[in-house]
């Protein structure tokens, strides 16, 4: 027979072992408070196994997920990923940027976006500067359940250096443009669907109105 304070050291140990197991593996802990937390991916997902946010590196972040199927897709960025109520993608906060065996920056800025239920971008918040793009601002689209979409709206400046509002139609041509260059003369534009200026307003040389 052992000894009494062994037998209770068994047990003892016995019980810290069902508990320790019981709260990993049964999810018993509903807290954990850390300094710091290194990973390359969270999924952040739903009681039933659906996925609703992914916090990922650039190697780790997933193509796009549709109703919890993954299709092929690639990414220069890391990010935040949102998915709604089925596991489909709805928007994302993406960021990045790094220089090329040329030398050139590439996938410099980031961007956060929301998208419309089962269709595209409809509101798009950017900064991108890099070899091929330069610009910053608001874009809101029009966005077709399974199909296509057009930007309907753009604030923000673009490469060329100009600050500018423009209003497109329902084909995401440009009609309406207001426009400040960076030499300070502002102007107002009306275009037909090619494109052509059909209207320009702009101040009078030389106009001393509103001193």
């Amino acid at each position: 027979m052992r000894p009494l304070g062994q037998r209770f050291l068994v047990i003892y140990t016995g019980v810290l072992t069902a508990v320790f197991a019981v709260t990993v593996l049964g999810g018993g802990a509903t807290s954990t408070k850390l300094d710091t937390l290194d990973v390359q991916r969270i999924n952040i997902v739903e009681p039933d196994g659906t996925l609703r946010m992914v916090i990922s590196d650039h190697a780790h972040l997933p193509g796009i997920i549709v109703k919890g199927h993954e299709h092929a897709f690639d990414r220069p960025q890391a990010g935040l990923l949102f998915y709604n109520d089925e596991g489909s993608e709805t928007g994302g906060l993406i960021f990045g940027g790094h220089r090329n065996a040329k030398g050139e920056v590439v996938d410099s800025g980031g961007s956060l976006s929301f998208d419309r239920y089962n269709a595209n971008q409809i509101v798009q918040l950017l900064g991108v500067d890099d070899h091929e793009d330069r610009m910053a601002g608001l874009a809101v689209s029009d966005s077709q359940e399974n199909g296509q979409g057009h930007r309907r709206i753009w604030v923000g400046r673009d490469g060329d250096g100009v600050a500018r509002l423009a209003l497109m139609d329902g084909a995401g041509h440009p009609r309406l443009l207001l426009e400040v260059p960076d030499t300070g003369t502002p102007s107002m534009a009306f275009l037909d669907s090619d494109g052509k200026v059909m209207q320009r307003i702009a101040p009078m040389a030389g106009s001393n109105r509103g001193r």
